[in-house]
């Protein structure tokens, strides 16, 4: 029985050894690595010359002063590896911290990036579709006094209200795009404006409170808490069926607080950021662009009980 142990013993070792040697190259080969995967395989040694009384005439006594030097030295090999291990161990912990710092900096790439995009895109239609819709109308309205019989005014001035319309639609979509309060006045007024719009709609009734005035904070802080409130905003009006949300913005002890809640139908908060994940849409974008800040983001819903969102991030007050 005792034979079988050590022929086990030896097995196990042998396997355990060859593990260590395939991961030197993870380790960066690091010391305490190689002298563990010595120490492993000086145990090995050991075992084996446990071994060889059961299959041959050699007496544990011949070697016995190797042995116990043998011993020491395995002990000493995984004493010191152990004690140096905490190497590769930081030097993991650096590896983590310099990814995470990676993805934070490709994140605020992107989010920059869009937004860079955005504005360009509000401002060629701002300054290429607005002079030409505005020619439009001018036109339109030269027309109008032109014309003599009562159908041609009627045609003239329903073409008129659709280019008048037209100019409304236009200077909304390019505010949406990127609007000029954010930039000009800051997140709280740009959040007060969107808000204002959407009650005046009639499609939710929104309670917006604040302890912020006409504070400001880096740009794309201000960028990121807008874009990831009016989304919010724009989740319950498509999907939740809500008739009143509430949005808090505060600031507190140098940290903004958004907290964000509708009355809606709810969801099922990890099923759908689940979902959301694979197609790189919805709660995922919020919870990105909340990362690239090192913020906490949290999301609570259940069926038939709304969402309550609840966003913290350190903030600096520009001077």
């Amino acid at each position: 029985m005792l034979k079988i142990l050590l022929a086990f013993s030896i097995i196990l070792q042998l396997i355990a050894a060859g593990i260590a040697l395939k991961l030197f190259s993870v380790t960066k080969y690091a010391l305490s690595w190689i002298l563990i995967t010595i120490g492993f395989l000086l145990m090995v040694i050991l075992r084996f010359i446990e071994f060889l009384p059961f299959i041959s005439d050699f007496k544990p006594d011949y070697f016995r002063e190797l042995y116990i030097w043998m011993g020491v030295v395995t002990s000493v090999f995984f004493a010191t590896g152990v004690y140096l291990i905490q190497q590769i161990f930081n030097y993991m912990k650096k590896v983590e911290v310099e990814r995470r710092k990676t993805e934070r900096r490709f994140l605020t790439a992107i989010i920059q990036t869009e937004e860079a995009e955005r504005t360009r895109i509000a401002k060629d239609l701002h300054d290429g579709m607005g002079p030409l819709l505005s020619a439009v109308k001018m036109s339109v309205s030269t027309l109008e006094h032109l014309a003599h019989d009562q159908q041609s005014l009627i045609i003239i001035k329903n073409a008129s209200e659709t280019v008048d319309e037209a100019i409304r639609s236009l200077k909304d979509i390019s505010d949406h795009l990127s609007p000029h309060v954010l930039a000009n006045f800051g997140m709280v007024r740009a959040l007060a404006n969107y808000v204002h719009k959407i009650v005046q709609t009639g499609q939710l009734e929104i309670d917006f409170q604040t302890n912020l005035k006409s504070e400001r904070f880096d740009e794309n802080l201000e960028v990121v808490i807008y874009r990831v409130s009016s989304e919010l905003i724009h989740n319950t009006i498509q999907h939740s069926q809500a008739t009143r949300a509430n949005l808090s913005l505060q600031y507190e002890s140098g940290e903004l607080v958004v907290e964000y809640q509708d009355n809606g139908i709810g969801f099922g908060a990890e099923r759908t950021m689940k979902e959301n994940q694979r197609d790189g849409a919805g709660l995922t974008n919020i919870q990105s662009r909340i990362k690239s800040l090192k913020g906490d983001l949290t999301i609570e819903s259940k069926p038939g009980l709304g969402i309550r969102v609840f966003i913290k991030v350190k903030a600096i007050k520009k001077s």
